[in-house]
């Protein structure tokens, strides 16, 4: 599951069909290959309303390059990421919609059952297992729209500096 925790991020990562991390070193992001699937999610904070906004799966993904160093690095929102790795959006559901995450929490395996769960999402990838593959699948798709009417939500929603 790929986490994005910033407007700015999101639009850039749905525009750019690209992710890119942060300079620390993660297990995760290193045994990323060509091939493998996300999920995208973006955190009730992504986009500065916590209080209006809900965290939520909002598409899939298929990796399609090996993770590398950015040459240059990315800015994005004040945060310099240094690696990152070319990704093919496959479905994506309108902005600010998709599976609201705090009503599945109950059933999401790699919530591990968590009341504070959120904390769990604090990082740019969280493995997930079949089970939440699953169920990530069948309550994503009353959500999907075509991919370019989807993308239109976000670029007209989400304002850049």
């Amino acid at each position: 599951m790929l986490v994005l925790d910033e407007r700015e991020a999101i639009l850039w990562v749905l525009l750019n069909e690209q992710m890119a991390f942060p300079a620390t070193p993660r297990r995760e992001v290193s045994a990323l290959r060509p091939g493998d699937e996300l999920f995208l999610l973006t955190t009730r904070g992504a986009y500065h309303s916590p209080n209006r906004d809900r965290t939520r799966v909002i598409g899939t993904a298929s990796v399609q390059s090996e993770v590398s160093q950015l040459d240059p690095q990315v800015e994005i929102a004040g945060r310099t990421f240094a690696s990152g790795c070319r990704i093919k959006l496959q479905t994506l559901a309108p902005c600010r919609t998709g599976p609201d995450i705090g009503l599945l929490a109950p059933q999401i395996h790699a919530l591990r059952g968590q009341k504070n769960w959120g904390q769990l999402l604090r990082r740019a990838l969280v493995p997930i297992d079949d089970s939440d593959v699953m169920l990530f699948s069948r309550e994503l798709q009353d959500h999907i729209r075509p991919l370019d009417e989807s993308l239109l939500t976000y670029s007209s929603s989400i304002k850049t500096p």
